[in-house]
């Protein structure tokens, strides 16, 4: 009887280890669609952007097949749960939050935060050279933070209700810069018509204090396999220079950081 009991463990064992040692032959990635420049979709309904391509190099890299899924931002963690599809890559900030839920990988994005000015201004960033400077800010933001916690009582912080309004003002020269992701800066401002009149200054600013762990592939917590594969992927594409190729078509600064 022992002896049976014990072979049937055995059994259940390697049962066990199998299921955890899956050989992920199709990856489907959950996308939301509606985040340019990561990603969007066409009129006809095609999804592309950089998580699209992101999430097709790492199928590639895994040698799976790719499914693509679109799904609304707020349903997105639950139907990652509901089986719906097996990794999320959307953006999606790796927060102690989220990591309840779910699993992440390594980020493989960083969105730095940086200042715009009209092109031509010269600023020196610290607290000191912005004394009296009027930066303009989106209200109750990790940008707001930022300059209240390391600029405040040198640096004029103008509060706005939204990234249009700071715009304003900056075009009209009531300030001299704004702060905010890289990203959103680009697609508020620097792509619009009239934009090529501005420019990125200063540095790049990605202290996880304030703002954040970056952007990460996040996966149901039993999948524990796909996490692992996919983060040696992301890797591996970084190593192979595959990832700066994409990340060149939709960003003009470096998106991953250190």
């Amino acid at each position: 009887m022992k002896k049976w009991i014990l072979a049937a463990a055995v059994v259940t064992a390697l049962g066990t280890t199998a299921v955890q040692a899956k050989e992920w032959k199709t990856v489907r990635f959950g996308i939301e669609g509606a985040y340019p420049p990561f990603s969007w979709t066409e009129p006809n309904g095609e999804l592309r952007g950089f998580d699209v391509d992101m999430a097709n190099a790492l199928c590639k890299e895994l040698e799976a097949k790719c499914q693509i899924v679109a799904q609304d931002w707020d349903g997105i963690i639950p139907s990652l749960l509901a089986r719906k599809y097996d990794a999320i890559i959307a953006a999606m900030s790796i927060t102690e939050e989220r990591k309840k839920r779910v699993d992440f990988t390594g980020k493989y994005a960083l969105i730095p935060n940086k200042f715009v000015a009209k092109k031509g201004t010269e600023l020196d960033f610290t607290k000191e050279g912005l004394k009296g400077v009027k930066v303009g800010v989106q209200r109750a933001t990790t940008h707001d933070k930022y300059l209240t916690d390391n600029f405040d009582g040198s640096v004029e912080i103008v509060r706005y209700g939204s990234f249009d309004d700071a715009y304003l003002d900056l075009k009209a020269g009531r300030i001299a810069t704004v702060l905010g992701d890289a990203s959103a800066l680009e697609e508020g401002l620097l792509n619009k018509p009239g934009g090529d009149s501005y420019e990125f200054i200063g540095p790049s600013l990605t202290d996880p204090k304030w703002f954040g762990d970056g952007f990460g592939i996040a996966v149901r917590k039993q999948d524990k396999d796909l996490t692992k594969q996919l983060d040696e992927a992301i890797k591996s594409l970084r190593e192979k220079g595959i990832y700066q190729q994409i990340a060149s078509k939709y960003f003009a600064y470096d998106v991953y950081g250190e």
